[in-house]
C-alpha cells in the first residue's frame, strides 16, 4: 500500500480529508522521532515500538578481500513488532 492508498483509505474511514489524515501522520512520525530521540523508545500501542539501542564497536570482515576491520559504535534504531499485532497477522 502506498502513502496515497493508505490515506485515501484512512480519510474514508475516518470521515476526514486526505489533507488532514496526511497531517495526522506527520505529526505522528514527528512525534515517534522526538520521543525516541529524546528517552530512547516511542510505542505504538497493538502496531509496536521504536527503541533507540547502542551498538557495540566489533570486528567484521570485507567481503572483497577477506580483511579484518573494526566496526565503529553506534546508535541504532530498531522496531519491534507488538505481540497484538504479531497475533492478528499470523
Amino acid at each position: 500500500m502506498t502513502k496515497s492508498e493508505m490515506l485515501q483509505h484512512l480519510a474514508e474511514k475516518l470521515s476526514k480529508t486526505r489533507k488532514e489524515v496526511g497531517e495526522m501522520l506527520d505529526a505522528l512520525a514527528a512525534v515517534a522521532y522526538e520521543e525516541t530521540k529524546k528517552s530512547g523508545e516511542f510505542t505504538i500501542p497493538g502496531v509496536g515500538k521504536l527503541v533507540k539501542k547502542h551498538r557495540a564497536e566489533r570486528m567484521g570482515r570485507n567481503p572483497a578481500t577477506g580483511e579484518q576491520i573494526k566496526i565503529p559504535a553506534k546508535t541504532v534504531v530498531k522496531f519491534r513488532v507488538a505481540k497484538a499485532a504479531k497475533e492478528a497477522i499470523l
